[in-house]
């Protein structure tokens, strides 16, 4: 991508499904006192010209907003449709109140039949007082453009789920994949800080495990490799450290840098 772009990056989520630590667990990373090892679920924050977007809205939306004091929302990118990924969306009314119109949402056709399924509330007729006002945006793989901003998705795998990463300047950023079609990978090509997902050491059906996250990593060749969608699984962030290269490391929720 051409667009020279200033992106300030904070990952407010860098969890699996069930963050970290996990209901009822009592493992060495879901006992750990260090806060590099407390996950919510994964999101991204951009903050680009004076304006927030974020990556992905999942059940811990409303608190890391609040934790990052994100007092405005230019739009929501979405991944795909799991619940960890979309079920902060009724949050999104403080943002209608404050800013007095819908929320810009960006999501691939089948994201937002979801969407139109799961909040029918905000899609009805007859419209409750209060609730959520959703503008959808259909985006496909093509590059879209907000404000003048050029946002690329890329097409990734989720076993078999189609999911979008997106790319913003030199910045990339992909969860939930375990598969990238080589001609997505061109997609990729000059990105300095590479955000991608991890989510144990052993190999999974759905998700890069660490080996196959660092050997995307190399390929690519990124000047920094964050790795995001983190499980318990993984270890603790003092022991997976010691292992990683210089240029690669575990993310952390509130992990800011910039592009």
């Amino acid at each position: 991508m051409s667009q020279q772009l200033k992106i300030k990056v904070t990952l407010t989520g860098t969890g699996t499904s069930q963050g970290v630590p996990l209901i009822g667990c009592h493992c060495d990373v879901c006992s750990s006192v260090d806060p590099r090892d407390k996950r919510l679920r994964s999101s991204a924050l951009l903050q680009i010209d004076g304006r927030n977007f974020v990556i992905d809205a999942g059940p811990d939306f409303r608190q890391q907003m609040l934790a990052h004091r994100v007092d405005s929302l230019r739009a929501i990118l979405l991944t795909h449709e799991h619940v960890d990924h979309i079920f902060g969306l009724d949050d999104i009314r403080s943002y209608n109140w404050i800013q007095r119109r819908p929320t810009d949402i960006y999501a691939e056709p089948r994201v937002q039949e979801a969407i139109r399924r799961i909040f029918h509330y905000v899609f009805a007729r007859d419209k409750y007082p209060g609730i959520p006002q959703m503008q959808l945006h259909e985006i496909t793989e093509n590059t879209f453009t907000i404000d003048g901003i050029e946002f690329l998705p890329v097409r990734v795998y989720h076993h078999k789920l189609p999911v979008l990463g997106y790319r913003v300047g030199d910045f990339t950023y992909i969860t939930d994949a375990n598969s990238i079609p080589e001609q997505e990978i061109e997609k990729l090509w000059g990105t300095r800080v590479l955000v991608i997902n991890a989510l144990r050491m052993e190999k999974h059906l759905s998700h890069f495990n660490l080996e196959e996250a660092m050997e995307l990593a190399s390929r690519i060749g990124p000047e920094k490799t964050w790795i995001t969608h983190v499980s318990h699984s993984m270890g603790t962030y003092s022991e997976v450290e010691k292992i990683l290269p210089e240029n690669v490391h575990l993310a952390w929720d509130g992990l800011s840098f910039e592009v």
